[in-house]
C-alpha cells in the first residue's frame, strides 16, 4: 500500500533512455509530485560484472537549477571537446550505435515471426522495472 501511494507521489511523466555501451544505461525522467510539481532524474544503471542484477546511481535535479545545470554541462563538455581532445571524432559512437540498432531491429524481426513467448522485455525506466533484463540488452561495440 505505501509503494502504491509513493507511485502516485511521485507519478512520471515523461521518460527517456539512452543506451551507452555493453552494459550502461541513463534515463531521463520527469518526475511530477503530488504538488503539481515537476523535477527530473537522471539515473545510470550499470549492469554488474557478476551478471547479478544492475547498480543504480541517481541524481535529482530540480527547476531552479535547471539551467544552471545545463550552462555547467554544456560548458564542462565543450572544454573536453575543444581544449581537451579537439582532434577526436565525438560521432563515431553514434554511428556504432545506429549500426547496433539497425543489427538489433534486423534481429528483432526475425524473433517476431519465431513468436517466442520467452524472450526478455526491453529495459524499462528504472521507475518502471526491476533490472532483471538478459543479456541481450547490452551493445556489443
Amino acid at each position: 500500500m505505501d509503494n502504491e501511494r509513493n507511485q502516485r507521489r511521485f507519478e512520471s511523466v515523461y521518460s527517456k533512455k539512452v543506451r551507452a555501451g555493453k552494459r550502461r544505461t541513463y534515463f531521463f525522467d520527469v518526475r511530477k509530485t503530488k504538488g503539481e510539481d515537476f523535477y527530473l532524474t537522471l539515473t545510470e544503471s550499470t549492469k554488474k560484472f557478476n551478471g547479478d542484477g544492475y547498480e543504480r546511481h541517481k541524481i535529482f535535479l530540480y527547476k531552479e537549477d535547471f539551467n544552471r545545470f545545463l550552462d555547467s554541462l554544456e560548458d564542462a563538455i565543450n572544454h573536453v571537446k575543444e581544449n581537451l581532445m579537439p582532434n577526436y571524432d565525438y560521432d563515431e559512437y553514434t554511428r556504432r550505435h545506429e549500426e547496433f540498432e539497425a543489427r538489433r531491429d534486423e534481429e528483432d524481426g526475425e524473433f517476431d515471426d519465431a513468436e517466442d513467448d520467452d524472450e526478455p522485455e526491453a529495459m524499462e525506466s528504472p521507475s518502471k522495472q526491476k533490472f532483471d533484463v538478459g543479456s541481450d540488452d547490452d551493445m556489443s561495440w
